[in-house]
């Protein structure tokens, strides 16, 4: 083996023991930080963006890979609505580099996957007030809710209001505008239902 492969080797190995330090698990102090952190979960190093541990609930055996933005409210100093803004169950997979952005109340039932680059919020903008950017302009409630055992595949996009049934498949880079029900695959922008099982 050559030198520049043993210095490779050992730096993968530094960073690797790094990053298994770094997670975040319910007995660290960064775990103690949320609502409910379940044992046998982890959110893995590095994190993108993480606000409003406080209102963030997480089963337990749930992975939440790296580069996960995570976040109850749009800063930390955000003052929040409830204790319970995102929901998120036991043996939940979030692919690395996805994004759930919580305002109101998202739910993530028990054993769902999440391919990696999903977004997932419950809060979208408004535009009927001309004297506003879109961006400062809030629209009513709108909870989001994926129930037990689905899949969103890869670069799929959960919109606000959205209620996704039991042991759905969202196929990859599909964008979810309305309630899909339960036991169906749904793919497409929008998402629309191609099968029912």
């Amino acid at each position: 083996m050559t030198f520049r492969a043993r210095r490779a080797d050992l730096m993968l190995g530094a960073y690797e023991w790094y990053a298994r330090r770094a997670a975040i698990h319910p007995k660290g102090k960064r775990g103690e930080r949320f609502a409910s952190f379940g044992e046998g979960s982890i959110m893995c190093f590095p994190p993108a963006a993480l606000f409003g541990e406080h209102a963030i609930r997480i089963g337990k055996d749930t992975l939440i890979g790296p580069y996960v933005s995570l976040s109850a409210g749009m800063g930390p100093q955000q003052e929040l609505l409830s204790d319970r803004i995102v929901q998120i169950g036991d043996r939940v997979l979030i692919g690395r580099s996805s994004s759930i952005v919580g305002h109101f109340e998202i739910i993530i039932e028990d054993d769902v996957f999440f391919g990696p680059n999903v977004y997932v919020t419950d809060q979208n903008h408004g535009f009927d007030d001309k004297t506003l950017p879109i961006g400062k302009q809030t629209m009513a409630e709108e909870p989001v809710r994926i129930g037990w055992g689905s899949w969103i595949g890869t670069n799929s996009v959960i919109l606000p209001g959205v209620n996704i049934g039991r042991q759905v498949a969202v196929g990859a880079g599909s964008v979810v505008t309305s309630d899909l029900p339960d036991n169906c695959v749904a793919v497409g922008s929008p998402a629309r239902v191609i099968q029912q099982y």
